[in-house]
């Protein structure tokens, strides 16, 4: 039977897709996982891969053409098969697109088709958040099963390969069913959920679609209860492994500001614990008895007697979260196949303490020593194309745009937000999205997209006294930059020894596209931009 594919929605904010490339022409063969197109939304060119098998029956957008997300894209079906009511129907058919739009549901054929779901029914699928994103992990399940969901409700927290994020319904109705329990992981477009009229019956739909997830529930679950401490601190609800429910946010204020969420009373959906609840929480105040003071004191005047350890060997394990597990295979990867090599200069930043003063006493300005490296860094690029560049085992790729990655620490690991055309932009619209994408980074707010595209990358650790420091290269990239802390010491100037100021970087180098002559001007570049930064303003 011909399936319909439709214009995929491939970012929160598509509305319409280019057609960049034809992979495939009418009548070819397509396997799963062929690539059968190039599409360009508003973010990214990306490779749009098939999910079914089958040739190649109709195009419908030309290479070079534009279409509305949703419109008809292609058909695939069997060889000679008659499609002449698909293509005369007044309205495309309501089938699933090839590729998971970044945040929304989706009504999912499954062995049944989706008219033969019953009225009001949406299956939701485990969506693909990024492009890279094979498989994702609930974190949290802010609703359970029998729960009412209207439109804009956070029906989760998903653990992808790049983030964790809250996925919001793009339906209302009543959750039937969860296919995929906390902490568990399921592939993408397995069935994630159920949506539909309370009290319907959706044995019949879950018992004919193959979920791909470590774990189905099967019936509801009694909630579990909060539990009761014998001080008058609120505990919140947790679920049986002991789990607390918290936004994003509410976890991350807590972890700054050192507050134990187990003491925390939710004033939440459900017991959640919110922003303000951890903002307004004051912690009790432990006391100790006269007793328990003297028994203190007159221990410490004891007899003194040969120590004897006794403590208990502790550990624990916790579980590595999806991120982590990327993290730990991507940089294992990086390492073990591309050959690096690291080039280290000193740079006197005497000159970038004056002129970073001056721009900062203009109104409204704030630029830090970070932005400076970065917009030197994007400006040595344009100079020396072969840093930013990447393998591939038939050519190497020379990147004539640049796009800068910067690494940011947040809780579960690390990412990397990317500036878009660095060399094009002011240091104070550097320092603006830099500010804006870190925060939302760490707030777990920044999306997939504004996390691909780099053509190099920035780790700076100098705001933690580290002085220098090597960085593993974050592939495809060439190249990574380690930024470390402004020293003040004696250097030697005109001959005489005077006090100043200086700051380590080290660049770490992909030996199969960047040779160490290459590197090293590279650096000579970005040192006369970073020891003079009015050249960066020209």
């Amino acid at each position: 039977m011909a399936t319909v594919i439709t214009m995929p929605r491939l970012s929160d904010t598509m509305t319409e897709g280019t057609v960049a490339t034809w992979l495939k022409k009418v009548g070819d063969k397509v396997k799963e996982g062929d690539i059968l197109a190039e599409i360009e939304t508003d973010k990214a060119t990306m490779e749009f891969e098939s999910f079914n098998a089958g040739t190649l029956l109709y195009i419908g957008i030309e290479a070079g053409q534009s279409a509305p997300v949703d419109s008809l894209l292609a058909i695939i079906g069997n060889e000679g098969e008659d499609i002449s009511a698909l293509l005369n129907s007044g309205t495309t058919p309501k089938v699933a697109a090839e590729a998971t739009p970044v945040v929304e549901e989706k009504a999912v054929s499954a062995p049944q088709t989706t008219s033969s779901l019953p009225a009001g029914v949406k299956v939701v699928t485990m969506p693909r958040l990024s492009d890279t994103m094979t498989t994702g992990t609930v974190a949290t399940w802010l609703k359970k099963v029998g729960d009412a969901v209207k439109e804009g409700d956070i029906l989760a927290e998903i653990e992808t390969d790049k983030a964790t994020m809250e996925f919001e319904s793009f339906n209302s109705g009543t959750l039937l069913y969860i296919g995929v329990e906390e902490g568990g992981s399921a592939p993408v477009d397995s069935i994630l959920a159920i949506l539909g009229p309370a009290g319907t019956d959706v044995s019949a739909i879950v018992a004919g679609f193959k979920a791909g997830g470590d774990s189905v529930v099967e019936a509801p679950k009694e909630e579990s209860k909060p539990s009761v401490t014998t001080n008058t601190v609120s505990t919140p609800i947790s679920d049986a492994q002991g789990r607390i429910f918290a936004s994003p946010l509410a976890k991350k204020i807590a972890q700054e500001k050192g507050i134990n969420l187990s003491q925390v009373k939710g004033s939440g959906e459900n017991g959640r614990i919110t922003k303000a609840d951890v903002e307004n929480f004051t912690p009790a105040v432990a006391t100790t008895s006269a007793a328990q003071a003297v028994a203190q004191a007159t221990s410490t005047v004891a007899a003194v007697k040969p120590f004897v350890p006794a403590g208990e060997v502790f550990q624990e394990e916790v579980k590595n979260s999806q991120m982590r597990k990327v993290i730990a295979k991507r940089l294992a990867e990086s390492k073990f196949t591309a050959p690096h090599y690291y080039l280290t200069i000193e740079l006197d930043m005497d000159n970038a303490i004056a002129s970073r003063n001056m721009i900062n006493g203009l109104p409204e300005t704030k630029v830090s020593f970070n932005d400076m490296v970065i917009k030197a860094s994007a400006m040595a690029l344009k100079k020396h194309p072969q840093v930013n560049s990447q393998w591939k085992d038939e050519a190497t790729v020379i990147n004539h745009h640049v796009n800068i990655g910067v690494a940011v620490a947040v809780e579960d690991g690390l990412v990397v937000p990317v500036l878009k055309f660095t060399d094009q932009m002011s240091l104070t619209q550097i320092g603006t999205s830099v500010k804006d994408m870190a925060g939302r980074a760490k707030a777990k707010k920044i999306q997939p997209a504004e996390m691909e595209g780099s053509t190099f990358t920035i780790s700076n650790l100098g705001m933690f006294g580290i002085q220098s420091f090597t960085s593993i290269i974050n592939q495809p990239n060439s190249a990574i930059l380690s930024v470390g802390a402004i020293i003040e010491k004696p250097v030697v100037k005109n001959g005489q020894i005077v006090v100043g100021n200086t700051m380590t970087v080290t660049l770490a180098c992909d030996h199969r596209t960047v040779d160490g002559a290459t590197g090293a001007q590279f650096l000579q570049t970005f040192k006369a931009f970073m020891e003079n930064p009015v050249t960066m303003l020209a």
